[in-house]
């Protein structure tokens, strides 16, 4: 069993957290039963975190934050100790991505990670089967915490019609999936537009990509195999996606028209469908 003690904060983000926590826990004069009675969670719980057994939260550490009077410290730390449990090949994008000035993206299978809900990305996640399901998902939701703040970058979203019928998760999770994607169509900087399937042949059938700006670094992009992600600044690989995402954005239906089509799929397909159609009386 891992004991505190024996615990390297510099080995990692989540290293340095629980050590952290156990200092400023024990020169509060704390045990862990009390400072879990304090933030509402086990004793148990506690220890698990000081001990890297479990990965702490950001309304964990905002409230240890209050209880133990830290100024924020846990707060401003959890952001690196939920990114640091991506998978290490993504771990590099996610930083770039959070520094963004602009975010152009084409997803041809699923709903753009930043724009999921967490049940859906539950479902996309699990079915890598990780070991640590809710810290993937975590990281997750913390990743969107990009588009909450104060100057958030510039989001383009076109997604393939297809994701929009793919039952990931099944109906319910769809539905508010989809109920969330036309939230973001109030936003003054988020684009969501749909690729439809009519358009048939289109630039980007090999698959999703992102492109990234940035306000004193090159352009990258991003794409993914089977097994991991691969960024690149080439000037000729960014100039080429740069014209396809642009073709996609031509072919996409409006904004306007891709929430209609949204709205569509999502009562037609993810809808109530317990009320059935009164049987005709003779």
């Amino acid at each position: 069993m891992v004991k505190a003690r024996d615990l390297d904060p510099t080995a990692s983000p989540l290293d340095y957290y629980g050590s952290e926590l156990r200092r400023l826990r024990e020169a509060a004069g704390l045990s862990q039963p009390q400072l879990g009675s304090c933030v509402f969670v086990t004793g148990s719980l506690i220890g698990q975190i000081e001990t890297t057994k479990r990965v702490p939260t950001r309304d964990f550490s905002e409230r240890v934050d209050a209880a133990l009077g830290t100024d924020g410290a846990f707060s401003r730390l959890v952001g690196l100790v939920l990114r640091s449990q991506l998978p290490t090949w993504f771990q590099a994008y996610a930083e770039m991505e959070a520094r963004a000035t602009y975010i152009s993206t084409f997803q041809a299978q699923v709903v753009y990670g930043l724009l999921q809900t967490e049940d859906y990305a539950r479902a996309v996640l699990s079915t890598g089967v990780p070991e640590r399901l809710d810290d993937l998902v975590a990281a997750r939701m913390e990743r969107q915490r990009v588009l909450e703040r104060t100057n958030p970058p510039l989001a383009l979203v076109i997604l393939d019609e297809a994701v929009l019928h793919r039952p990931i998760g099944g109906r319910s999770v769809m539905r508010k999936q989809l109920g969330h994607l036309l939230d973001f169509m109030d936003k003054r900087w988020t684009s969501v537009q749909v690729l439809p399937n009519s358009v048939g042949a289109h630039a980007s059938l090999a698959g999703s990509f992102n492109l990234l700006r940035f306000d004193n670094d090159p352009e990258l992009v991003y794409t993914e195999d089977l097994i991991s992600g691969h960024m690149t600044a080439n000037p000729e690989t960014v100039r080429e996606a740069a014209r396809r995402y642009a073709n996609l954005q031509a072919d996409a239906l409006s904004e306007e028209e891709s929430a209609d089509l949204i709205s569509c799929v999502m009562e037609e397909r993810y809808g109530d469908q317990s009320r059935s159609a009164p049987h005709a009386v003779a």
